[in-house]
């Protein structure tokens, strides 16, 4: 092994300090602490053991409730999921029939509309800026702003600021790609002899140090590993976080590599794979019935809302009595508005009355087929619960599709935005990623370091407002489930109202600017479970 030295070390530190973003929690924060309860457990969860105590001591009886998860697929066979799994119970598995005459064929456990009547399904996609990078390129093919017309102008307007925004996107991801690089080659240098020498792939900083290392190149790694780890105490830094950035990372620069390739793709069409005719917003019938495609992130998002609790095994959900149901929609990438609708659709017929939304985009080029999904949803009677992504952005100015905000101006009255809020109650409090905004925020829910199921039996954390929708999701599925009579109106009524409010001042997201919390949503609060429940026996208890 060769040497690092001192001067090496150093610069590659500093590449380190620049890159690297540890959410993971402290070793002693508890893997279900966006469940606990702040004033018994110092940590600002939504109190879920007194919500169900609350019931409990209430004589409130349950009964189910789908939750259609919109997202990129699910391991239905995953031992925490598999016994709430949705079953469309018309519907005849393997015989290659419409048994129950909704269009889809075999489609018992959801369904996939970005599948192929093939069995392929698209699991990377273009971005909608690509899209219309494509569009308005091909349109001013070998035209310049001095051969245009005068009818021209506004489109090639659009033409040049999408060109920037691919430029700039292509040039962010290929720099993220180089320092991930960097930071990969210099830790894979550094832990796998120390695992070796500890004789453990996870290792704490105390058996590190009992660790007797006979040859000097290795002990100077090690100093080098303690360095690293003392220079960022600020940031509660431990040698089993460093171990999992690390293994993290060569994932991460796959992950880079793949939406490089793909989601600023001019050539690549996905949309071949599925066979529809992409530009036919009223076609309803196509993809195929496999939802476990690319299943991480909707696995992970339909255990937080309601992984089979106390069966001693994995993790607790939030509702106790819920029944999942997956439709696949969304690929890496940006989805199509058309199967935002579609699965919305899909979900609102097959029963669903809560539909979690983990995606989002910029650009919504098809807006008004969501919107009429979203009203479709609302005369229903169906609660929708969208993640308001992950960009650190004011969501009052900046557009993040779908949205509550219709065309006509109006307001989706059946639809709860969420932004993302942290374990520690001070400036760290929201989500240094998450989205927000005064008007285009309706409650924050923990969001950061969310233990929960990952595919073939797993069991990880993750951050993103991608997991704090489905907390939201979660408690309403509780409510609903225990006051079955509530309307979507009814329950966001609850939520807003019975949340925790917290006075302090916070760091806003992507700045170092400190700003009242209060300010960055519409009600200034964090989701509690077991306010809700006691607001909604107090209110609705008939």
């Amino acid at each position: 092994m060769k040497f690092i030295s001192k001067s090496s070390f150093t610069a590659t530190f500093i590449i380190f300090l620049s890159i690297i973003n540890l959410t993971h929690a402290q070793e002693t924060t508890p893997k279900d602490w966006h469940l606990l309860d702040e004033a018994k457990d110092n940590y600002p969860g939504i109190s879920l053991k007194k919500a169900y105590d609350l019931l409990k001591s209430n004589n409130k009886q349950s009964s189910p409730v789908i939750v259609a998860v919109l997202d990129s697929g699910l391991d239905i066979n995953h031992e925490d999921i598999r016994p709430i799994l949705w079953k469309n119970t018309k519907e005849i598995a393997g015989n290659n029939l419409d048994d129950d005459g909704n269009g889809y064929i075999d489609d018992v456990h959801g369904w996939n509309f970005i599948g192929g009547q093939n069995g392929e399904s698209v699991e990377a996609e273009t971005l909608e800026s690509t899209r219309f990078y494509r569009k308005y390129k091909e349109q001013f093919k070998d035209k310049n702003k001095f051969t245009i017309q005068k009818s021209e102008q506004d489109d090639y307007e659009k033409y040049l600021a999408f060109m920037k925004k691919f430029d700039e996107g292509v040039d962010k991801l290929e720099k993220s790609i180089k320092s991930n690089q960097e930071e990969y080659e210099f830790f894979n240098k550094l832990i796998p002899p120390l695992q070796k020498a500890v004789g453990k792939k996870s290792f704490t900083e105390k058996e590190l140090r009992k660790t007797r290392i006979r040859d000097n190149s290795t002990d100077n790694l090690r100093s080098n590993f303690f360095r690293i780890i003392e220079r960022n105490s600020a940031k509660n830094l431990t040698s089993v976080k460093l171990i999992k950035h690390y293994e993290e990372l060569s994932s991460k620069m796959e992950t880079l590599q793949t939406r490089l390739a793909f989601n600023y793709s001019l050539d690549f069409d996905g949309r071949s794979i599925v066979g529809d005719q992409p530009n036919d917003m009223n076609e309803k019938i196509y993809g195929n019935n496999d939802v476990t495609k690319r299943a991480e992130h909707g696995t992970h998002v339909s255990g937080i809302i309601g992984a089979v609790r106390n069966n001693k095994i994995g993790i607790n959900g939030i509702a106790d009595n819920v029944v999942i149901m997956p439709i696949r929609n969304t690929p890496m990438g940006d989805e199509k508005d058309k199967d935002v609708a579609n699965g919305i659709r899909y979900a609102v017929d097959n029963g669903a009355k809560i539909i979690n939304m983990s995606f989002g985009k910029d650009y919504s080029p098809n807006k008004k087929v969501v919107d009429n999904a979203v009203l479709y949803a609302k005369k229903k009677g169906v609660l929708l619960i969208h993640a308001a992504g992950n960009d650190n952005k004011n969501t009052d100015y900046f557009y993040n599709y779908p949205s509550p905000l219709l065309e006509d101006s109006s307001i989706a009255s059946n639809w709860i935005e969420v932004g993302a809020s942290g374990y520690e109650v001070n400036e760290k409090l929201v989500a240094n990623f998450s989205n927000y905004g005064k008007y285009g925020i309706d409650i924050f829910a923990p969001g950061v370091d969310i233990y929960a199921t990952l595919p073939e039996n797993k069991y990880d954390t993750r951050s993103g407002t991608s997991m704090a929708a489905p907390v939201v999701s979660g408690v309403a599925a509780l409510l609903l489930s225990y006051f079955p009579e509530l309307t979507p109106e009814q329950i966001i009524e609850i939520i807003t109202a019975s949340g925790t409010l917290y006075t302090i001042n916070v760091t806003q997201p992507g700045t170092d600017k400190k700003v009242p919390f209060t300010s960055l949503s519409k009600h200034g609060k964090i989701i509690n479970a077991y306010s809700a429940v006691k607001l909604a026996l107090e209110k609705y208890n008939n």
